[in-house]
């Protein structure tokens, strides 16, 4: 049995803690504001992320992260991509945890990082783990399989024996790179889709975005050092398959809404969970443009998202983009 800390108590990180509780870890899941901690703490329940899914004895919501790191095996960090500097930024490093997870999809506007370059530029080595695991089935123990990533062996064998239990397998790869990308520019895609859904243009268009749009991110992906084997693992398409087809999907259900018309502000507003595509669509772009790479559904959905472009323009230009061969990447 380790002791764990769950840093983020979104949906996401209300799931973990409930998965690790169920491998027989003890959970500390530390929110950001100390009357949301008390809130869980009294009901058992995160009604705000994760409606019907109710905490054990053996998870314990707390806002005091120095307290709850004290003597821990273990931290997860479970916080929005454009949070994550910040959220980390007062953790001192002789109080960190042997090994440190991060779950963040994403690259942080602005400097374009992944997500483990944040936190080396903080003093944190972490673990990356992503794949298609939404947090309604994993927090009900439904049979999932995700990724954890990192250079060097021993981390990725301690992640996977942290979080192999009753529903999830894990599986491990030194390409942490791809594993990061792969995770944050699939929610791109998801976007796109979700768009072509609610405009009601059909499965066929929706099959030609997501393939097409896979082999662009994986032409990005090897042009940041990424393995393209990478991108068709459970980072890449296996996320990508469970971000497009599921109801639970706030990127799926952000797009279906703007492709309906619906403005992106409102889009934005009308959940307090993050719809992650819409600032990896604007970083995927400004990073193909430093690579010299070409983005094309990216770019399109960059103009949709940001420019006030007209989704049905859209489209006709990528179907009359000049003449090529089928390439994988």
């Amino acid at each position: 049995m380790s002791r764990v800390v769950v840093l983020g108590a979104g949906g996401f990180g209300t799931a973990l803690s409930l998965h690790l509780a169920r491998c027989g870890h003890e959970v500390a899941l530390c929110a950001r504001r100390p009357e949301f901690a008390a809130e869980l703490a009294a009901s058992r329940e995160n009604r705000p992320y994760l409606p019907g899914a109710f905490l054990p004895d053996t998870v314990v919501p707390t806002a005091g992260l120095d307290r709850a790191l004290a003597g821990a095996d273990a931290l997860l960090l479970a916080v929005p991509s454009q949070h994550l500097r910040a959220a980390v930024s007062a953790i001192a490093p002789s109080a960190l945890p042997p090994l440190v997870i991060d779950t963040a999809k994403g690259l942080e506007l602005g400097s374009l990082l992944r997500m483990s370059e944040i936190l080396v530029e903080e003093g944190i080595d972490a673990v990356a783990l992503s794949g298609p695991s939404h947090a309604e089935e994993v927090a009900a123990g439904q049979p999932t399989a995700v990724v954890v990533a990192h250079p060097d062996a021993r981390q990725r064998a301690a992640a996977q024996e942290l979080l192999h239990g009753p529903g999830l397998r894990v599986y491990a790869s030194p390409d942490r790179t791809g594993v990061e990308l792969g995770g944050a520019l699939k929610n791109v895609l998801a976007l796109a889709s979700g768009v072509s859904e609610g405009l009601g243009l059909g499965d066929n268009l929706r099959a030609a975005l997501l393939t097409r749009g896979l082999a662009e991110i994986t032409r990005l992906g090897v042009a940041c050092g990424a393995q393209a084997a990478t991108f068709a693992g459970l980072a890449g398409l296996g996320d990508l398959l469970a971000t497009v087809m599921s109801p639970h999907s706030r990127n799926r259900r952000a797009g279906i809404a703007l492709g309906r018309g619906t403005p992106l502000e409102d889009v934005l507003g009308s959940s307090p969970m993050v719809v992650e595509g819409v600032p990896a669509t604007r970083a995927a772009v400004e990073l193909a443009r430093h690579h010299g790479q070409d983005l094309p559904i990216a770019s399109a959905l960059s103009r949709l998202l940001f420019e006030d472009a007209d989704a049905g323009e859209e489209i006709e230009m990528l179907l009359a983009r000049a003449f090529k061969d089928e390439e994988r990447w």
